[in-house]
């Protein structure tokens, strides 16, 4: 079978799906029939917004199917019909056994780390919040429990020690629409051997759970390269985030846990970049060192961040030297 007679189906929803998507219909690849979330209300008028993968499916005229329940049965009757050889998954959400198994040549996901460590709902995140040197991007047969399925390919990428997960994320989608390719010429080549992720672990196995505002939180009491890799780790969504509370407040701040009791002088802050600065000081950590103009740091084990870009809630992003020009309390202030 040639790749333009292997019927395909694919399904995705954010941007990082939509590169290999393109690879696979300007490789020459038949798609059949996308499937993609349902339409989301967005924006100030909550209108409803079609995905990325949708605009792009429209765009070149690809039908596109939105069910709302995977196992609905007019669903599986329609995507019986496409007679799909093989099925494709990135980004999108976990499928019941009935649609995997559908395809003759079965379905595989594109993965974005180095399995079987980062398995979970944002694997991209962890990885540069661990401080990791290296990723890269999986393809694997599905199976019943999620990101556990049998290896088909991966390819590694290089993590800069300063770079954000944003950068991170860019890379890995060019890199993931390749392999995707990859992939689906190795199996219909009959080249693959799929191999058990069990074969490759080594020591634990490192997860990816999915972010909250609990784990997105700044613990200023954290040494500074750990601070510096949750930072850049987050940026730029979900963003770290921290508040600036007045220093007499500081103290007793555990009387105020209740978010109804929370005293309206404290300030909710997002931080996209900071540097850390290895130095010796006997400061409380998240005490704020300023010069007025330019220059905003914060302690913390080991030295100082120095807050680089951040954001006071309900204004825009700003460079320190940019906040400074609007904010001169600071000094009364600390972070907590």
């Amino acid at each position: 079978m040639n790749k333009d007679e292997l019927r395909i189906i694919y399904m995705g929803t954010p941007d990082f799906a939509v590169e290999p998507l393109k690879a696979l219909v300007e490789g020459g690849y038949q798609v059949v029939a996308v499937i993609t979330m349902p339409d989301k209300p967005s924006g100030r008028g909550m209108k409803l917004q079609a995905s990325p993968v949708k605009k792009y499916s429209l765009e070149h005229q690809l039908p596109v199917l939105q069910p709302e329940k995977l196992k609905n049965p007019d669903f599986l009757e329609t995507l019986r019909t496409y007679k799909a050889d093989l099925q494709i998954v990135v980004a999108f959400r976990m499928l019941p056994e009935i649609v995997w198994a559908m395809p003759r040549l079965g379905t595989f996901n594109l993965h974005a780390s180095l399995l079987p460590n980062y398995r979970g709902a944002a694997p991209i995140h962890w990885a540069v919040m661990n401080g990791e040197t290296e990723t890269g991007v999986t393809t694997f047969f599905l199976q019943q429990d999620i990101d556990t399925g049998d290896i088909l390919l991966q390819e590694k990428l290089s993590i800069g020690p300063d770079e954000c997960t944003g950068s991170v994320h860019d890379r890995l989608m060019v890199m993931g629409a390749g392999l995707v390719t990859k992939t689906v010429d190795a199996i219909l080549e009959d080249r693959i051997v799929p191999q058990p992720q069990a074969t490759l672990a080594e020591g634990d196995i490192k997860p990816a759970p999915k972010l909250f505002k609990e784990n997105t939180r700044i613990d200023w009491s954290m040494n500074g390269p750990q601070l510096h890799n949750l930072i850049r780790g987050l940026s730029p969504h979900p963003v770290a985030w921290s508040e600036l509370w007045p220093v007499e407040l500081a103290a007793s701040r555990t009387e105020f846990m209740k978010e109804e009791n929370k005293p309206a002088e404290v300030i909710g802050v997002k931080v996209f970049e900071a540097i850390f600065e290895a130095a010796s000081h006997n400061l409380i950590p998240g005490t704020i060192v300023n010069d007025g103009k330019k220059l905003v740091k914060v302690a913390v084990g080991g030295g100082f961040l120095s807050l680089k870009r951040f954001q006071l809630a309900g204004r825009k992003a700003l460079s320190a030297d940019e906040f400074l020009r609007g904010f001169n309390q600071l000094s009364d202030y600390c972070f907590r």
